[in-house]
């Protein structure tokens, strides 16, 4: 056991931090130390109380440019470091990695950092972009540690020089729970069922799966089915609306399944996980989870994505922005045997128990917080 020293722990949601890091928490209360949750506020902030954590609000504008709002979100961050006195801070999510490293710092906080994945902020050339840059920059050096989900991300950092080569590392993504996502074969009843697990952005590749899925219900009928689960009409300019959603399921195009804290159950009934994303993931979540349950994946050959398909093997990488191209990779899906599609799912659990065991995450951050406390 660890002396009691106070962790705080960072997100721009108290959903991320129950449904993303509550096997982290856990960890860290069980090592002895105390945890301190901080987060806005929602349904899952009782949660995280649940767990043993000490909870505490913050207003955070996620998808917000606002500076009046930032400068406030990073004032509210210092007092918060300075209440309660952390030895370390864990950030997660872009603002809470740059806004809560400079005020940790102000207070003498040591700071380990997530970068998971870079959004649209390094490809696109807008003021906005230019100014996350410039703020990674200056907040990105102070931290001690930085871990990266990808070698794409961490290598763009350093190119960009946003961070010393010394203070960073790379994770499996955010791991997987082995014990929660097991091995649950699709039934073999006649239906490919795909499923889509994500933010509704465009930036997902939303736009594409809609329109391969038409195209393929097109083709085959009944004989196919396109899911869909995830917040709708959030705050992101890349966001789809509640009133699109509608329309494709009136359509009958997809079927829209809302959000759900078991996504076990739903990720259990399909042949297929799909994320056709061209955002700069840091490795996707759902096709971790996927992957642990025994389904093949079809997603683009992009960012963060690409770690988890060996092409032809557990599934399949289809080209970014390309309608075409996904729409190929789901039919070669379609017109496998089930027993063929059943073998590539069970690729995909070897290669989640390979390469993307939660364990690994949660001990590299045990021993990060060590190291970075003799610091």
């Amino acid at each position: 056991m660890r002396t009691s020293k106070i962790i705080i722990i960072t997100s721009n949601t108290s959903w991320y931090l129950y449904n993303f890091r509550k096997n982290t928490i856990l960890s860290l209360i069980e090592s002895g130390y105390q945890v301190v949750a901080v987060a806005p506020k929602d349904e899952y902030s009782s949660k995280l109380e649940e767990l043993g954590a000490i909870f505490v609000h913050i207003n955070i504008d996620q998808g917000g440019t606002n500076p009046v709002k930032d400068i406030a979100t990073f004032y509210e961050f210092y007092k918060i470091y300075r209440k309660h006195k952390p030895s370390v801070t864990l950030n997660f999510t872009p603002k809470n990695n740059i806004y809560g490293t400079l005020a940790a710092k102000l207070n003498g906080v040591k700071v380990i950092n997530n970068i998971a994945g870079l959004g649209m902020v390094f490809i696109n050339d807008s003021m906005t972009a230019k100014l996350a840059k410039l703020l990674y920059k200056v907040s990105q050096s102070k931290a001690d540690k930085i871990f990266f989900q990808n070698e794409d991300d961490r290598a763009l950092f350093l190119e960009h020089k946003l961070a010393p080569v010394e203070i960073t590392d790379r994770l499996p993504g955010s791991g997987v729970d082995l014990t929660r996502f097991t091995l649950q074969p699709a039934p073999d009843d006649g239906v490919v069922r795909f499923l889509l697990i994500a933010r509704m952005l465009y930036d997902k590749g939303i736009g594409h799966y809609v329109e391969s899925a038409r195209e393929l219900k097109a083709k085959y009928g009944d004989k196919v089915e396109f899911q869909l689960l995830g917040f709708v009409g959030v705050n992101n300019p890349s966001a789809v609306t509640e009133d699109e959603m509608q329309a494709w399921v009136a359509e009958g195009i997809v079927n829209y399944l809302g959000v759900s804290d078991c996504v076990e159950k739903d990720i259990a009934k399909v042949d297929c996980m799909v994320l056709p994303s061209f955002y700069r993931e840091g490795v996707p979540k759902s096709l971790l989870e996927a992957g642990a349950m025994g389904k093949p994946i079809v997603t683009t050959d992009n960012v963060g994505c690409r770690e988890t398909v060996d092409d032809g093997i557990n599934g399949y990488l289809c080209d970014l922005r390309s309608t075409q191209s996904l729409t190929e990779k789901l039919d070669l899906m379609i017109q496998m045997t089930h027993e063929q599609r059943l073998e590539m799912g069970r690729q995909s659990r070897l290669k989640i128990e390979r390469d993307f065991d939660e364990k690994i995450v949660i001990q590299k951050y045990l021993d990060a917080i060590d190291e970075v406390l003799v610091k």
